[in-house]
């Protein structure tokens, strides 16, 4: 594919009177990046905390991808990873290497609960007394 084919369909995509005036279609574009900086930025606030951090940055960008092609390239190049690991993890080896993964993890957890319980029995760490 050439940059001209990967490009058609980028742009604004402001009403056409916002986009007929350049003082209102530039407050337009100032109004679409404050609301999406808002927006990418409690998505990271959340990354930490327990939330959809990555799917409210995600939307974030969306709302930046209505106005300015770095974000709707942005867009398209994380929808093409997404298909393409999800296809690959639909792969049978890949998902019997998941599983086995998947399985032996859970057996070294249960396995260090099992020594856990063995020395302290049922009670909380932060309760332990030695």
């Amino acid at each position: 594919m050439n940059a001209e084919s990967d490009d058609a369909g980028l742009g604004s995509r402001a009403p056409g009177f916002v986009k007929a005036s350049r003082p209102l279609h530039t407050a337009w574009r100032v109004g679409v990046f404050v609301v999406g900086l808002a927006v990418v930025a409690g998505g990271i606030v959340l990354l930490p905390l327990p939330g959809p951090g990555w799917l409210i940055i995600f939307g974030g960008m969306a709302v930046w991808g209505t106005e300015f092609v770095w974000a709707q390239r942005v867009l398209r190049w994380t929808k093409r990873k997404v298909t393409e690991g999800a296809r690959k993890a639909m792969d049978p080896r890949v998902r019997r290497r998941n599983i086995a993964i998947t399985a032996a993890a859970v057996v070294v957890v249960a396995g260090l609960i099992a020594l856990y319980v063995w020395n302290f029995g049922f009670v909380m760490p932060w309760k332990i007394r030695r």
